[in-house]
């Protein structure tokens, strides 16, 4: 958005945001949580408030007439919406491919229906689109400008109240209540084992959300696990950088660690009937699923899916990288990929998104 208003000062935004988007001057409509909705049956429970709400948006943007639409990520949800505008005459661009070249490929028809544009983040997703002839362009991931391994340590060891010496591990089982759920007494676990192993080890858990550190502490109290643990909210990214080691939820944190330089566990678990479902209809098509393993030729990350979770499995496999030795080639590698997506995404997706509305001849 503001790159857009660097070269159009008075263009003008509405639709759905969150804080940022609305501090950046978004005419909010709605709050992008409404869309904040996992997995396949999770999304059942919520399909007439969503449908409601698609409906209502294609009425306001039909209305608007925009210069054209961007669809940030939420693909199942406003790929639908971009069909439906594109039908209008609207112009549409996606914003984050979605991981349609991993599960679910058969999408791809559908976003080439829908969308005029895709602007994706990583560097391999354009191949795959042009064999299905549709436009994408690579714009670069923007948190690779803003994100840089810490020089100092110390620095963001003090912000958390650390001393500089002692190793530390970073534990981030999510942002949504379900994930936590899922994820977090495993982690949590695998920390007071770790800890047993480690002497001195520091555990830092940040949250998104106060409720999220509200249930991580109710999770600890109810599974009797131990430890002196930091549960803190809203300081992750200071929390990856004072840290050592990290132990993961499967998503963008991953890719956020891979960018602070930092050797990670990787764990993804489903809903079990969502599993079931993926699992018989076989609709993931990738022997990996974290981005530093799909970003760098040699998988580097452990990562450990549904019933392979258990706190042994994932303590065990984060005492090696607390070894210098076991972690050269690794950082070498997210170094590499770091500097293959610095390439100053906010530009790039500005002009792709400017040059779809001019292609419409309005703007």
């Amino acid at each position: 958005m503001e790159a857009v208003r660097d070269r159009i000062p008075d263009a003008q935004f509405c639709g759905v945001g969150g804080p940022k988007m609305r501090a950046a001057g978004l005419d909010c409509w709605e709050d992008a949580e409404a869309l904040a909705v996992m997995g396949l049956t999770e999304v059942i429970k919520h399909l007439p408030r969503l449908l409601k709400l698609r409906r209502d948006l294609v009425r306001r943007f039909s209305s608007v007439a925009p210069d054209a639409f961007v669809g940030i990520d939420a693909p199942d949800f406003n790929i639908g919406l971009a069909k439906r505008l594109r039908s209008r005459g609207i112009k549409t661009v996606q914003y984050v491919s979605p991981s349609v070249w991993a599960w679910r490929q058969g999408r791809v028809k559908t976003i080439a229906k829908a969308c005029d544009r895709v602007l994706c983040l990583l560097p391999f997703e354009p191949d795959f689109y042009s064999r299905h002839r549709v436009d994408a362009t690579f714009v670069g991931h923007p948190l690779a400008q803003q994100i840089r391994p810490t020089a100092d340590i110390t620095v963001p060891r003090k912000k958390v109240g650390l001393s500089p010496e002692g190793p530390v591990l970073a534990v981030l089982p999510g942002s949504r209540s379900g994930e936590i759920t899922r994820l977090a007494p495993d982690f949590l676990e695998a920390a007071a084992m770790l800890s047993e192993q480690v002497p001195g080890l520091s555990v830092l858990v940040p949250l998104a959300s106060e409720s999220g550190a509200t249930q991580v502490r109710q999770l600890m109290n109810d599974h009797g696990i131990p430890g002196n643990f930091r549960i803190s909210v809203g300081d992750a990214d200071v929390c990856m950088a004072a840290a050592d080691i990290l132990l993961l939820a499967s998503g963008t944190a991953s890719l956020e660690g891979l960018l602070h330089g930092k050797p990670m566990v990787v764990a993804y678990r489903l809903a079990p009937s969502t599993y079931r479902i993926v699992n018989t209809l076989g609709l993931v098509k990738l022997e990996h699923f974290s981005l530093p393993n799909l970003l760098t030729e040699t998988p580097f990350v452990r990562e450990f899916v549904q019933d392979e979770i258990t706190p042994a499995a994932l303590s065990n496999a984060l005492l090696p990288l607390l070894d210098d030795q076991n972690r050269v080639e690794m950082l070498r590698s997210f170094s590499e990929v770091r500097d293959q997506l610095a390439v100053n995404a906010d530009e790039r997706a500005a002009t792709a998104v400017i040059e779809t509305a001019r292609s419409g001849a309005r703007l």
